[in-house]
């Protein structure tokens, strides 16, 4: 099923958690609401979205933390229980797929974010050249 296909390793900060994935994923993002900012411990998060059936392995020891979004479904982060590292996370509105932090796979030709996603919150310094912004408004930067 998988032959022939692109696949991509993401892996932990020490190495110990591995996710294979193979084939594109369905969509990158960046998102800077301020849970995506406390989970990178950065202005923003960095995501592909893969489906399920993308997932060729997965091995090392991880850990689940689960939290309401902000639209109140539930966002499932996955993470080494050595490192802390999140590799992945799961959400209640993406059914059969998984969301990959694309830092973990170490890709520097990885397509770039199609969005960024809770511009509202992002960081006044951030701008990412042509990704289109999706979401509320700036406070004082929208247009009458």
């Amino acid at each position: 099923m998988h032959d022939g296909e692109t696949k991509r390793t993401a892996s932990c900060s020490c190495r110990s958690v591995k996710l294979v994935l193979a084939g594109e994923p369905r969509r990158v993002y960046a998102c800077s609401c301020t849970e995506c900012q406390r989970c990178t411990g950065t202005a923003f998060s960095y995501r592909a979205i893969y489906a399920d059936s993308a997932v060729v392995s997965q091995e090392g020891e991880t850990r689940s933390w689960r939290r309401a979004g902000a639209s109140g479904q539930w966002l499932e982060q996955t993470f080494c229980t050595t490192c802390g590292s999140v590799v992945f996370m799961r959400a209640g509105a993406l059914t059969a797929a998984l969301t990959v932090s694309v830092g973990c796979l170490e890709d520097q030709g990885f397509p770039a974010p199609v969005v960024l996603h809770w511009p509202n919150s992002k960081h006044d310094w951030l701008c990412l050249e042509g990704v289109p912004e999706v979401g509320s408004p700036r406070k004082g930067n929208h247009k009458e």
